[in-house]
């Protein structure tokens, strides 16, 4: 059977089990309305004929009325069984597709707009280090030690890297603010409902940290808290959009990943993003959605570096994206383009699970939700410190960044 098929029967017995108990029920407050009367005529009888009459009508009742309580306890316990079956179901159901977006898998995404020109570094007379040696050089990126106290995957950002981190973080913000999005920080650990209503519980489930004893999740990305952020609300849909930008901790397990950027800080457990986020009617979803590509296209312009947008093909969207769009940063050493921001607009998706709503006019319905990846460290990192190196192994600071740097116009190697 079909995943569809399992949910028609699963909500075929949801709904039988629901009539029965509710059948079961009136009829339990039928009788509850029979047995007053009957215990005040009782009280009120006179002689022992009525008196018995009224008592053996009574017994007779109350013996139905306790047999009829144990099948209304199983009846709703029966119900309640079956509607958490047809909850998990629908939690193994991805959103609906954009009918836009290209059909295939991770490789059949399509390229909408280069952006810049890669540098020829054979032309400038060097061969380029990898951000890895570049961090090394400046003294930025420590992984040695990083695996020394946690393992593989993580690492220190010091001195200009812990620099160049704070100072994209207010740069980002900065901008965020500028156009009307509210600064949020946000937890980095969440409950289980927060999880599932985003949809990182169903097939991204093995790339997440959970923290048993507690029964709380670290978050991949502070999505998950600002989806969460309005949960079991109505909003007035006058009040509409809002727009947050969410700074966190994020963490990945990584799984399936064996191999895959083991060199550096391209593929790790941990880093930090600011994540901005959106409520909005469903109708505007997808203007919203190309407002929010547009901010990330404005960040890393702001950053001089050459990138690339595509347009996710379906089989890559996860469960929750209905439309996914990528900016892809040149990465010199590599010799291609690797995912540095993404936007997602989720439609009615993750609101339906996260039992959100919009107050319209006299009725209640569910809104829209979109996110998109502001500025996520260390892969800006990676692409800065490639894309701006210069032969002596320093690396130029672009000019939105120095003022936030102290005027710095670039970092230099450890003597």
């Amino acid at each position: 059977m079909s995943l569809v098929d399992d949910l028609v029967a699963a909500d075929i017995a949801q709904r039988a089990a629901q009539q029965r108990f509710d059948e079961l029920r009136n009829q339990q407050n039928r009788l509850s309305k029979q047995i007053g009367p009957l215990q005040g005529a009782l009280k009120k009888a006179v002689d022992d004929d009525a008196r018995a009459a009224a008592r053996a009508e009574l017994d007779a009742l109350l013996a139905q009325a306790q047999g009829l309580s144990e099948s209304v306890k199983e009846a709703e316990k029966a119900a309640g069984s079956a509607g958490e079956t047809v909850d998990a179901l629908w939690l193994t159901v991805s959103n609906l597709v954009n009918l836009d977006s290209p059909v295939g898998g991770e490789e059949d995404f399509a390229v909408l707009e280069h952006v810049g020109t890669p540098r020829d570094f054979a032309a400038e007379g060097f061969a380029p280090r990898d951000h890895l040696e570049l961090g090394e050089l400046l003294g930025a990126i420590d992984v040695e030690r990083g695996a020394k106290v946690s393992g593989s995957r993580f690492y220190y950002l010091k001195g200009p890297g812990a620099l160049l981190e704070f100072a994209l973080l207010n740069l980002a913000m900065q901008q965020a603010v500028a156009h009307g999005l509210t600064p949020m920080i946000t937890p980095s650990l969440v409950l289980p409902s927060a999880m599932e209503g985003t949809g990182f519980l169903g097939q991204a489930a093995e790339n997440v940290y959970r923290v048993e004893a507690d029964d709380l999740y670290l978050v991949g990305t502070s999505e998950v808290a600002l989806a969460g952020y309005h949960s079991d609300e109505i909003i007035d849909a006058d009040e509409l959009p809002l727009r947050y930008a969410g700074w966190s901790s994020c963490y990945r397990r990584e799984a399936g990943s064996y191999g895959r950027d083991t060199r550096g800080i391209i593929r790790v457990h941990q880093f930090d993003k600011v994540e901005m986020f959106v409520f909005c009617r469903p109708e505007l979803a997808e203007a919203e959605h190309a407002q929010l590509l547009a901010w990330e296209r404005e960040f890393v312009d702001a950053l001089e570096i050459p990138y690339r947008v595509i347009d996710v093909a379906t089989g890559d969207l996860g469960s929750s994206a209905a439309r996914k769009f990528d900016m892809e940063a040149w990465i010199p050493t590599q010799g291609t383009y690797r995912e540095i921001t993404s936007t997602s607009n989720t439609t009615e998706f993750q609101a339906r699970r996260l039992r959100i709503r919009m107050r319209d006019g006299d009725r209640t319905r569910p809104l829209a939700t979109l996110n998109g990846t502001l500025c996520a460290m260390p892969r800006i990192i990676v692409a800065l410190l490639e894309n701006h190196q210069q032969a002596d192994g320093s690396v130029r600071i672009p000019a939105a960044l120095q003022p936030l740097l102290g005027g710095r116009t670039e970092f230099t190697p450890l003597s």
